[in-house]
């Protein structure tokens, strides 16, 4: 379980990576509801990654 807390950050940042891809990809560059989620999972998984870091101690 503290491994999937450890990379929980690592893997949103990762799913709003691949929905911006998937975006650019497919042309639909032009819904800012799609981008404004996969903005705010990039920024919420970089807090969360580096909180969790801190907090989680092998």
């Amino acid at each position: 379980m503290k491994v999937l807390l450890k990379n929980l950050g690592l893997l949103m940042i990762i799913a709003g990576a691949i929905i911006l891809l998937a975006c650019a990809i497919t042309g639909n560059v032009n819904n800012n509801a799609i981008l404004g989620t996969s903005a705010a999972l990039v920024v919420i998984g970089l807090v969360a990654y580096i909180i969790l870091n801190k907090k989680i101690v092998d």
